[in-house]
């Protein structure tokens, strides 16, 4: 693996139910089975989401700085951690090609936006952000200079940012 390469961060969003949970699990499925390392953030506002009365929260209510939680194959770590959120991103899954990240609209990334007909909301949020790189719609909104995607659209979508974010990793892709 190339120590020298930085991952890269593509950000998911959009207002609440607009379909960017969906849309993760689309792209990542899609990109994983080119046969990329892709890792996910979620953003969220609840501080607290080790539950109550866990071992883990247990151990943390207790004074333990971190919790690391482990299986055969998996590992969940609860640490105390004030770094800004990138910093955070990379310290945590910057061995991946691609971290796609569920929200954090107001970041100086690059962005996906998703806006569904059946969204609650009467507008998408970035347009007029010189950060989106594309957009995924049902409706007849669209961006100016930017692509344009289906709600089912996937594997274009893939396409983009496989070519846009990921072609530093030249064959490790299984379509190209």
């Amino acid at each position: 693996m190339n120590n020298e390469k930085k991952t890269k961060i593509v950000l998911i969003v959009g207002k609440s139910n607009s379909g960017k949970t969906t849309l993760m699990e689309k792209l990542i499925g899609e990109l994983s089975a080119r046969g990329y390392r892709v890792g996910s953030v979620k953003h969220t506002h609840k501080a607290n989401f080790d539950k109550q009365g866990k071992d883990s929260w247990r151990h943390k209510n207790a004074g333990a700085v971190a919790s690391l939680i482990v299986t055969d194959t998996k590992v969940a770590l609860v640490k105390e951690d004030t770094r800004p959120a990138e910093e955070k991103f990379f310290h945590y899954l910057g061995d991946m090609d691609l971290i796609l990240a569920e929200g954090f609209k107001t970041f100086r990334l690059p962005k996906i936006e998703v806006f569904r007909k059946e969204s609650p909301h009467a507008a998408p949020l970035c347009l007029e952000d010189p950060n989106l790189v594309a957009f995924v719609t049902d409706t007849d909104i669209r961006p100016r200079e930017k692509p344009c995607f289906g709600l089912e659209d996937t594997g274009s979508l893939a396409d983009l940012v496989e070519q846009h974010f990921l072609a530093s990793l030249s064959g490790r892709g299984l379509k190209g």
